[in-house]
């Protein structure tokens, strides 16, 4: 089958289409025809090696220490069932799923074999498998932080960082749990912030909310770029600071902050459940939320792909079409 492999990290051109074994199913697996992927920031942080410290070395031993152990990147998927394992109760071949693939990684190939109770759910029945694809990364992060924040009514929730696979996710999360959201990005990005439902929003090259005298209840720092001592305060007196992917002074700083007064710091790893892939799909068929495409690729433009994701330009998803219309 064909897979986009590396074998060093490094530039987007260490992506290569190669042809590869077609997995087979364990008896408790499923066999998924890959029709869409996605490139995240985080593939491209860990092809390039581009790792925040305090994940760097376990994340390095974890992946490979001279090269990658796990050659196909991809987290997360959307496709049909091709096959199932002798013991797999749960699917059927010509099923229509979504799926993260954890720390396995390999959506970016053709095929990809699944635990049958691994983060795998049906698709949503009104979205296609490109927007299917976008779901489970964005989605679970957001759904995870979110519920550990414990939005309450009419709390007034900033996001920071909003325009990304999670922050989009998460401004029409916390509307649905009746906030007042604040999103903060740049100015092309601020129109879309409020067609999904932001009440707010600030370009941050205008505008620093550190120092505007507002504060919130929740501020979600999607980004890891703010202030760490001006996003304090920037909380109220029982706020809660949200920060994924954090350096490891941040990090130290954060645990420091919860430990010594009421403004609590949230942070670590979203787990990957399969219930929670059920809830984010019922939402989607309720058009609670929606997910935000910025630019489609072949399976071929991957290493492109990659350099536009890794320019900090993108608004929402890049998708990767795997299977075109001919070969379905």
């Amino acid at each position: 089958m064909k897979a986009i492999v590396y074998q060093k990290y490094g530039p987007p051109d260490v992506l290569q289409l190669e042809d590869v074994a077609k997995p087979t199913p364990r008896d408790n697996e499923v066999l998924i025809r890959v029709h869409a992927t996605t490139v995240t920031a985080s593939d491209c942080e860990i092809r390039g090696f581009k790792i925040p410290i305090s994940f760097w070395l376990p994340i390095r031993i974890f992946m490979g220490l001279t090269k990658p152990r796990k050659n196909i990147l991809g987290q997360e998927l959307s496709g049909e069932i091709e096959a199932v394992g002798k013991d797999v109760k749960l699917f059927k071949k010509g099923d229509q799923v979504f799926a993260a693939t954890g720390p396995g990684f390999g959506s970016y190939a053709k095929y990809r074999s699944m635990p049958e109770k691994g983060a795998v759910a049906l698709k949503p029945a009104n979205i296609t498998y490109e927007e299917a694809a976008t779901v489970p990364t964005g989605g679970l992060n957001a759904l995870h932080f979110l519920r550990k924040g414990n939005i309450l009514g009419e709390e007034k929730v900033l996001i920071n960082g909003a325009d990304g696979s999670i922050g989009t996710v998460a401004v029409q999360l916390a509307k649905h749990d009746g906030a007042d959201v604040t999103g903060v990005d740049s100015m092309k990005k601020l129109d879309m912030l409020k067609a999904i439902g932001a009440n707010h929003v600030i370009d941050y090259t205008q505008e620093d909310f550190t120092i505007s005298g507002e504060t919130y209840n929740i501020v979600f720092d999607v980004a890891g770029k703010s202030s760490f001592s001006r996003s304090v305060r920037s909380r109220n007196r029982n706020g809660h600071y949200i920060l994924a992917n954090p350096s490891l002074s941040l990090l130290v700083r954060g645990l420091w902050t919860s430990i010594t007064n009421s403004k609590k710091m949230i942070t670590g790893l979203a787990p990957e459940k399969t219930k929670d892939l059920i809830f984010l799909k019922e939402l989607i068929e309720a058009e609670t939320i929606k997910m935000v495409i910025d630019r489609r690729y072949l399976l071929e433009q991957i290493a492109e792909a990659h350099s536009y994701v890794g320019s900090g330009q993108k608004a929402g998803n890049v998708v990767i079409t795997v299977a075109r219309d001919n070969e379905i």
